[in-house]
């Protein structure tokens, strides 16, 4: 995997992904309804992460659920960052936005 210099990476966000750029990582914080509501959101992520083989940093604080995409590997964010984020916001798309 190939680390993408941040011009690129910001080049990817500007074109509408929900993420941010922290750094060497993609960054998404996402408030539910409850606690309940946070589960069930990184359950789903964790499925589109099982499937793609990529895992992002979680952080759940009550309803409250941060991401962190990285490719720890690589030492930045690659391509296969960018795919999972947005898969993760089309998962957001199809929960109607949540």
């Amino acid at each position: 995997m190939t680390v993408l210099d941040p011009d690129a990476v910001d080049r990817a966000l500007a074109g509408g992904l929900g993420w941010e750029r922290s750094g060497d990582e993609l960054v998404k914080v996402r408030t539910g309804r409850d606690f309940a509501d946070a589960l069930g959101y990184v359950n789903a992520v964790g499925a589109l992460a099982e499937a793609a083989d990529h895992h992002p940093d979680v952080d759940i604080r009550w309803n409250t659920v941060t991401l962190r995409l990285s490719t720890h590997s690589a030492g930045g964010i690659t391509e296969k960052d960018l795919d999972l984020a947005r898969r993760i916001d089309a998962l957001a798309q199809e929960a109607g936005g949540r």
